[in-house]
Parts: C-alpha cells; structure tokens; sequence
C-alpha cells in the first residue's frame, strides 16, 4: 500500500481522483492542514460474514493426527499455565 502526504485543500479540490486511486490502488493518503497530520484516507479492509465461514474453514490445511494431537497438548499446556480465574469464557451470558 503506498503512503503520499497532501494538503487538505489539494484533496478537496480533486477528491474523486484520491477516491479513485484509493479503491483501484490502494493508495493511503495523509491529510496535512498548515503541518499538522489531521486525518487519513486509506481503503477499507474487505470484511467477511458467518456465512463465509464454511468456505474459509475448508480452504485450511488439515492437521495430520500427529500435528492434532501436539496441538492438543499445546492448548492444554498453555490452559494449564494460567490461573482459572483469568480464564474467562466469553461466550459466557451474565
């Protein structure tokens, strides 16, 4: 992603050329008011919805029962390592 530096006024005068090279490029803009950085404009990072889900989980490697079973003992491992009352669930309703 490139970064450039522009005076707000430069903006303003030709934002639907910034908006552009924002979205094609990627470009990330720095708007400078005098010499003071007073705000950014940067693309929006794509979002993904629950029913991605399934799509993104069966794009992943498969662990062998090896590397499954390793992973296990590394959880448990790091479960073990703090005090139950720093674990939280977060899933947890109040």
């Amino acid at each position: 992603m490139t970064r450039n530096t522009l005076t707000v006024t430069e903006v303003a005068r030709n934002f639907s050329d910034y908006i552009n090279r924002i979205f094609y490029n990627h470009e990330h803009f720095i708007l400078m008011r005098g010499k003071k950085p007073v705000a950014e404009l940067k693309p929006i990072l794509a979002t993904k919805t629950l029913g991605d889900l399934p799509v993104l989980l069966a794009s992943l490697p498969s662990l062998s029962k090896n590397e499954s079973e390793k992973f296990s003992v590394d959880v448990m491992d790091i479960r073990n390592s703090h005090p139950k009352e720093t674990l939280q669930d977060p899933w947890q309703c109040l």
